[in-house]
């Protein structure tokens, strides 16, 4: 064999850097595919007019002195654009793909997110034996997200380590192994009150009923879990004997929907999830939002009336807290969704089972007691950032204006 050939494989990783500039992409594999190039992967971020373009490649090396070549040809057209450009060994595919088997995505919500938030995830990630392989934005307004891709340590390690962190810096973050597929996540729960909407409704019944104080310290108490929530609910239910049904009317036109609510629906319902409520509340509110909302289902407890009026009791099996987390498997199973695929969303302690055994259970805005035990928080008032925990970037967001309204859209 002659001395100037090489029958090796070469693998490198092309780099680019500088401003953006309309043929930026085609004219570099113009240059690659001179030598034949074979490309493993790409990726191209753009911040403000700066873009960052990386080519994973792999190259011939029957060709004299091809690798040696092919740096200089991509120096050469780097420098004739004003760019900046760096030609480095790359892993094998086989490496690679050795190394994707410890993956996970890190998305990280801030309102704002800091530099600090994100220096001490970072360093908490290199402190494991992590890598940091990309960090994607995902939204900029009303919140600043992004997501980090991580190699080379466990998914599970890892969100025990940054789920402390993130509690600590004030940051909200899920995280998830990378071989899943954001769409493959297909069955959303909801919890209602504080979550879906910013009422609590049995305290909207409790003002028409004059006993608003009474049911809101015993409301207070069960979501801090201090209380037997279906002892609580009884509690509750019967300050209430003697009201006019029609006050369910009332009752309706007062609850307010979650600012981002109608947004998060109708962004999951357009990628394929099926999205529904379970709720510690009354079939008498959450079956009006169902059809409102156009939910795929939704189960709560009933309140009981006769002769026009609510006796102060419920009728049928009451919905606490471990018939949420039994409902979610029944909606998932019925779905033909697997339990990691589902994501449930909640405040209250009665939430908890609930948001245990989804595949990602999220305590949004909830009291601390719950947010300690929850497997990811969202602590921002918009309901829609759920969305970007979940990796799913600004661009697939289907935004619906006045969606806090419940008229609206």
């Amino acid at each position: 064999m002659p001395a100037d050939r090489d029958d090796r494989t070469s693998t490198l990783l092309v780099s680019i850097f500088g401003r953006d500039q309309p043929t930026i992409t085609s004219s570099l594999f113009r240059q690659l595919a001179a030598f034949d190039a074979t490309v493993l992967d790409v990726e191209k971020t753009r911040t403000q007019a700066q873009v960052t373009l990386t080519a994973h490649i792999t190259t011939p090396g029957s060709r004299p002195h091809a690798e040696g070549r092919l740096r200089a040809a991509v120096h050469d057209w780097a420098a004739a654009r004003e760019l900046h450009a760096e030609v480095t060994p790359g892993r094998a595919r086989g490496a690679e793909s050795l190394r994707g088997e410890h993956r996970s995505h890190v998305a990280v919500v801030g309102h704002p997110l800091t530099a600090r938030t994100t220096a001490e995830i970072s360093a908490r990630i290199a402190a494991l034996g992590g890598r940091i392989d990309r960090i994607s934005p995902l939204a900029r307004h009303p919140v600043t997200a992004v997501e980090f891709l991580v190699s080379g340590v466990g998914t599970t390690l890892l969100r025990g380590q940054l789920s402390e962190l993130a509690r600590r810096v004030g940051a909200d973050l899920a995280i998830s192994e990378a071989g899943l597929s954001r769409k493959a996540r297909r069955l959303v729960v909801m919890d209602v009150d504080s979550t879906l909407i910013q009422d609590e409704v049995i305290d909207l019944f409790a003002h028409y009923a004059g006993c608003g104080a009474q049911v809101e310290a015993i409301t207070a108490a069960a979501m801090r879990g201090e209380l037997d929530f279906t002892e609580s609910l009884q509690a509750r239910v019967a300050l209430l004997a003697g009201l006019d049904a029609s006050v369910v009317d009332k009752v309706r036109a007062d609850v307010r929907l979650t600012p981002g609510a109608r947004t998060l629906i109708r962004t999951l319902q357009g990628l394929g999830y099926r999205v529904g409520v379970v709720s510690g509340g009354f079939t008498q509110v959450t079956d009006y939002l169902a059809d409102h909302l156009k939910l795929d289902f939704s189960a709560a407890n009933t309140l009981e009336v006769r002769a026009g009026q609510l006796t102060g009791r419920l009728t049928g099996p009451v919905v606490d807290r471990p018939a949420k987390a039994r409902l979610l498997a029944r909606y998932a199973h019925e779905a033909g969704v697997p339990l990691a695929r589902t994501v449930a969303v909640g405040d209250g302690a009665n939430d908890l089972d609930m948001l245990n055994t989804a595949g990602l259970g999220v305590a949004f805005n909830a009291k601390p007691a719950v947010r300690g035990s929850a497997p990811a928080t969202l602590n921002v008032p918009f309901l829609d950032s759920l969305l970007y925990l979940l990796g799913i970037p600004h661009e697939e967001v289907v935004t619906v204006q006045g969606d806090h309204v419940l008229e609206a859209g």
